[in-house]
């Protein structure tokens, strides 16, 4: 598992917060950017308030519940263990060199 990326200082988000809030849901971040880009052109006052609303939600859920993530280095490597070599007999030898 990763670490989960910072979302404010993302490139293709604004603050993270519809991201924030669709990667807690489980669904895609449009579901939330349409309505609020298109609330806007009805009252912009309700719309930035909502975003704001939503900014400090992703806040409190990353500071209450943080993804507990573990590292790579932190795994222990995984023990393989090597397969016995093969022994060819002599019929596999002579059909070999008669190849």
């Amino acid at each position: 598992m990763t670490s989960q990326p910072n979302l404010f200082f993302r490139h293709d988000t604004l603050f993270g917060a519809c991201q924030g809030i669709a990667d807690d849901l489980g669904i895609n971040a449009l579901w939330l950017r349409v309505p609020l880009s298109a609330s806007i052109l009805f009252n912009y006052k309700i719309a930035l308030g909502a975003y704001a609303l939503m900014c400090v939600l992703v806040f409190a859920t990353r500071v209450l519940w943080p993804v507990k993530t573990v590292a790579a280095a932190e795994a222990e490597p995984e023990v393989v263990e090597a397969a016995p070599a093969a022994v060819a007999d002599n019929e596999q030898r002579e059909l070999a060199h008669a190849a």
